[in-house]
């Protein structure tokens, strides 16, 4: 079996030191340090991912900065903005990364705007594009029938059951469905079989935190499917090992806790359809490329954690599940998981939630009233 080891989750940490010239008056900043004062501010009101995302979204813009050898923020103008957004679309970046990546370099002008190391009307030049209605968010998900048809192969073949793979399919699909963050938090005491739930904890000192910090710890309902899989794995394929906190991670790899990265290259290869059918692109398993570690998330019909969590939240908005446990079992918002992750076909729409209702729409024998 595969494995991988675990390498810490980058942190872009930065330490800021007071800046003074002794007059009272803002000092030239560069785009880095500009960049790296702004992580610095909101780190302590937001939570490590988001700071991390940010970090990522401007990485592009500060080395096109040094690229240009514009050495202060103060020098940039409108044409700067122009040049780089055009430097940005020549890359054939994404109409939704692309607005992302100009949202949050607004947004870090308008912090340098505020303490007035920029122009005050240099915020306002950052036009984000605006993205499609249909390309706002994405719709790839793992379908209801392809995770049953996963899932049945990997509790009929004793050569995987109980598997890695076959855990991590089970948490990501019935455990919440969990963000990849929480699955990589886990450990053996936070598992509760004789009561059938998990618990997910924001502990960020840990290197586990959560998406959402303390507002994102609860409880999670766990059915007998799912129970059994994760007891299997722990007796016959889970590694009895620590990680660098002397904590004992649920999923582990050889060496303690896996890192992120490592999760997601998982579930893609668990996900790869060839498992249970035919390859639906035509090519041959046994030399196919993408069934590699390195290849594996170039399939196109292998899913990633978040899609995973996609797809198991429309199942559950498609077996009748409330919204609003949905919502808590998932820890998002009501509001959220109707926008990003419940979308079913219309097929779907139709049959599971609207047919149930047909019965309204027929006359009933009082004189023609709705029943």
């Amino acid at each position: 079996m595969s494995q991988s080891a675990a390498t810490p989750t980058k942190s872009y940490r930065v330490r800021i030191e007071p800046t003074a010239d002794g007059g009272g008056r803002p000092p030239e900043l560069n785009a880095r340090e500009a960049r790296d004062r702004w992580l610095a501010k909101i780190r302590a009101s937001s939570a490590e991912s988001t700071v991390s995302t940010y970090h990522y979204r401007l990485k592009h813009f500060v080395e096109w900065c040094e690229e240009q050898g514009i050495a202060s923020v103060s020098h940039l103008n409108g044409w700067n903005i122009e040049e780089f957004e055009a430097h940005r679309r020549a890359r054939g970046i994404k109409i939704t990364s692309l607005n992302n990546e100009l949202g949050t370099l607004k947004n870090l002008l308008e912090y340098c705007a505020r303490i007035e190391v920029v122009d005050d009307s240099l915020p306002g030049k950052v036009v984000p594009p605006k993205v499609p209605t249909e390309e706002e968010v994405d719709d790839t998900r793992l379908a209801e029938e392809d995770a049953l048809q996963l899932l049945d192969y990997y509790e009929n073949n004793p050569d995987v059951r109980y598997s890695r793979s076959h855990v991590l399919l089970t948490l990501g699909w019935f455990a919440g469905p969990p963000r990849l963050g929480a699955i990589r938090g886990l450990d053996l005491g936070d598992y509760h079989p004789d009561e059938q739930y998990v618990e997910y904890k924001h502990r960020p000192a840990e290197d586990t935190p959560l998406k959402n910090d303390a507002n994102g710890e609860r409880a999670v309902s766990l059915p007998q499917r799912a129970i059994d899989v994760i007891d299997g794995y722990i007796e016959k394929n889970r590694f009895d090992v620590r990680d660098d906190y002397g904590r004992e991670p649920l999923v582990t790899s050889q060496r303690g806790r896996p890192s992120k990265n490592a999760i997601r290259v998982w579930m893609y290869l668990t996900t790869v359809p060839c498992h249970y059918t035919e390859c639906p692109h035509g090519n041959n398993p046994d030399t196919c490329e993408y069934v590699d570690y390195s290849k594996a998330s170039q399939c196109p019909s292998s899913r990633s954690p978040h899609q995973v969590r996609t797809g198991a939240i429309t199942w559950m908005r498609n077996r009748g599940v409330p919204v609003d446990v949905v919502s808590a079992r998932a820890n998002a918002s009501v509001s959220v998981i109707e926008k990003h992750y419940d979308k079913p076909n219309y097929i779907e729409e139709m049959e599971k939630r609207r047919r149930p209702h047909l019965d309204k729409l027929d006359f009933a024998d009082d004189g023609g009233e709705f029943q």
